[in-house]
């Protein structure tokens, strides 16, 4: 058996307090009994292997010679470890002071004395990476750590430095949105509610920047949506912690299309309302308000995408604007005209045979949209002369009197008397 032999070590130089870790590699290290910084032991060691020792060095001064001690004797190799007079690193700051809790952020660091920093570490845990850039700045790129504060320190020769505070931040949650749907046009002043939303940076609609948006809490953020197409777009949060899960189902909102309106029937009705019309035209599914001349529809009903039933609902004599609002937006106006119930004041002549063919003049109001003039409950050929005027041609009939009526889309008239006469007797 021989005496050990030491041929490297490993850095060759700390700090002169003492407490570098030193690998020291060679030959017969099996059993060592002491490793020596010159005279001094070292503070603790620990045989790896019969090649490799790790020491902790003692304090010291100066270039020393490094041994190693078994039963077989001390090594005589000439291994030089150079105590260097390093101060200790001081951090001054930290550019950003927050990132995500998934890491990967790059940090500046300042301070002083950074220069042969063996270690960066966030919470105890080594930087993924960094950078000496000079003895005033390290860049630094740091590991995953639970949300939270997080002492960022380095190690040199000289020892660890202060800590400084990095922030670790939660990735953003979007929960809910209300209202979470509106026109394509855009400018829906949107709810969003969810956590971790203080210092949203960005907030996007299918990646589409929102027009504004302030972050009310850390639980909220309203929002005006951009334009864009009609369907579902995923809203998004951005803060230093992230960006939040676009594919939430409960983080959707949906674009409508402007509904369209391209008919009415009836056109027309009476001005007390309570006539059911038919609307149809396009994306009219969700609609929230049928309006004519701007009051609401007495009651509606979405039939399909193309086609609404609405009662209409009292209004004065003239021509209404109707419109249908849904998400999307109000539709395109089409006019209803209300009609005002039509009058008779008088026939002529207000007598005649009981047999037809007799040509008699309705005289009254309203009676433009005349859709039928009855004696009694037989119907009779009519022609509208004018807004007051109507000549109808006597149906035959029994003698004596019978009711005679003008019927339009704003109701029936009230009742005139025709007379039918037998003809006299030969």
């Amino acid at each position: 058996m021989v005496a050990p032999v030491v041929s490297s070590v490993s850095p060759n130089q700390g700090s002169a307090s003492g407490g570098t870790t030193v690998t020291v590699s060679g030959t017969g290290f099996t059993g060592a009994t002491a490793v020596r910084f010159g005279s001094k032991n070292a503070t603790s060691f620990t045989v790896n292997s019969s090649t490799q020792i790790t020491a902790v060095s003692p304090s010291g001064t100066g270039t020393v010679n490094v041994t190693v001690t078994t039963s077989q004797g001390t090594s005589t190799q000439q291994i030089p470890f150079t105590y260097v007079s390093t101060s200790v690193p001081s951090l001054t700051g930290l550019s950003p002071t927050q990132g995500p809790a998934s890491g990967g952020t790059t940090v500046t660091l300042t301070g002083t004395n950074l220069t042969g920093a063996t270690a960066v570490r966030f919470d105890g845990v080594a930087a993924t990476s960094f950078t000496v850039n000079s003895s005033t700045q390290i860049t630094a790129v740091t590991p995953a750590h639970a949300a939270g504060a997080a002492a960022v320190t380095v190690t040199t020769s000289g020892g660890t430095s202060n800590a400084l505070t990095f922030t670790y931040l939660a990735v953003p949650s979007v929960n809910g949105l209300s209202p979470n749907q509106g026109p394509v046009a855009g400018g829906t002043t949107v709810t969003l509610t969810g956590s971790d939303f203080t210092g949203a940076t960005a907030v996007r609609f299918d990646g589409v920047a929102a027009t504004s948006f302030t972050v009310n809490s850390s639980t909220q953020i309203t929002a005006v949506t951009p334009a864009h197409a009609a369907g579902a777009a995923a809203v998004t949060v951005t803060t230093p912690g992230g960006t939040s899960n676009p594919d939430n189902p409960s983080a959707y909102f949906f674009y409508a299309a402007l509904p369209a309106l391209t008919a009415l029937a009836p056109a027309a009705g009476p001005a007390t309302g309570g006539t059911t019309v038919t609307l149809t035209g396009n994306d009219l599914l969700g609609a929230t308000a049928v309006r004519f001349d701007g009051i609401a529809a007495t009651s509606y009903t979405v039939d399909s995408a193309t086609q609404i039933t609405a009662v209409s609902p009292a209004h004065a004599a003239g021509a209404a604007a109707v419109t249908v609002t849904t998400p999307g937006g109000t539709s395109n106006p089409l006019n209803y005209s209300y009609l005002s119930a039509p009058t008779l004041s008088s026939l002529s002549p207000a007598q005649g045979p009981t047999h037809a063919g007799t040509l008699i003049t309705l005289t009254g109001s309203n009676l433009t949209t005349t859709t039928d003039v009855r004696f009694g409950s037989t119907p009779a050929s009519f022609t509208v002369v004018s807004p007051t005027q109507i000549t109808a041609v006597a149906p035959a009939g029994a003698a004596g009197p019978v009711a005679v009526t003008a019927t339009t889309p704003a109701g029936t008239s009230n009742t005139l008397t025709y007379t039918r006469t037998d003809a006299p007797a030969i």
